[in-house]
């Protein structure tokens, strides 16, 4: 029997962390009602992760929490150890050197993902084997597609905070991808921006209603007043004195 103190002692942090806070499913679904651009609004226009990293299919969108992964560029080892380790819901975000001449993951990951319950794949890399991953139905995102193969030699970290696309993501953050992009919302924040997010879809509902009726953009914009004061001219402002913008 192994005496504890011949234990090896953790790495600090250790390499993979699985002990993550996240967010009620509830909320999370609620969240996913929403659009990722929608949210990124509601929520004060913070969240959104770089437009390059985009849907394989553009029907793909998903809705989870944040399974933070860190590879080497051409390496895909700490995926599949993510993958082993993620939760049922669990979204994984892989930030890889943003190289996208790599296709650090494909069908056959893709198929152990779905077995899992992994709601998506994110990564600032490539993949490939796009036709069976839109054929399995795997949300998958990225920053480009490549057949370029990958090795499976360094250790990275598995659920710490990390910049991706421009974007600080920490474990269990919640994530919402779409044909328009993704956008990460704090854990903590889920049920607010849902309320943000219902209360500007009404309110953009409310818009496109009026616009129906024949309101205009200027007038339902309220831009008259920011027009003039910028000094703007039109070829009817010597027949206008409203310069086609209306009284207000």
């Amino acid at each position: 029997m192994t005496n504890i103190v011949d234990l090896p002692k953790l790495s600090n942090p250790p390499h993979v962390t699985t002990r993550i806070p996240r967010a009620d499913r509830a909320s999370i679904e609620r969240l996913g009602a929403f659009s990722a651009a929608t949210i990124h609004e509601a929520q004060g226009r913070r969240g959104a992760v770089a437009s390059r990293i985009k849907p394989i299919d553009a029907g793909m969108s998903f809705v989870g929490s944040a399974f933070t992964v860190v590879c080497a560029p051409r390496d895909n080892l700490m995926l599949q150890v993510a993958i082993h380790y993620a939760q049922p819901g669990d979204v994984l975000i892989v930030s890889a050197g943003e190289l996208t001449d790599a296709g650090t993951f494909g069908g056959v990951l893709g198929n152990a993902c779905k077995a899992k319950g992994i709601a998506a794949l994110v990564t600032d890399s490539g993949v490939r084997d796009t036709k069976e991953l839109r054929e399995l139905g795997l949300p998958v995102f990225s920053g480009s597609v490549s057949i370029r193969g990958t090795v499976k030699e360094t250790l990275g970290h598995i659920n710490q905070p990390l910049v991706f696309g421009g974007e600080l993501i920490r474990p269990g953050d919640v994530v919402k991808g779409d044909v328009d992009g993704v956008v990460v919302v704090r854990r903590e924040e889920v049920d607010d921006v849902v309320a943000l997010s219902a209360d500007r879809d009404a309110k953009e509902e409310e818009l496109i209603e009026l616009y129906k009726q024949g309101r205009t953009t200027i007038d339902l914009c309220n831009l008259h007043d920011v027009l003039r004061q910028k000094g703007i001219t039109t070829d009817l402002d010597d027949i206008d004195p409203y310069q086609g913008l209306g009284a207000r």
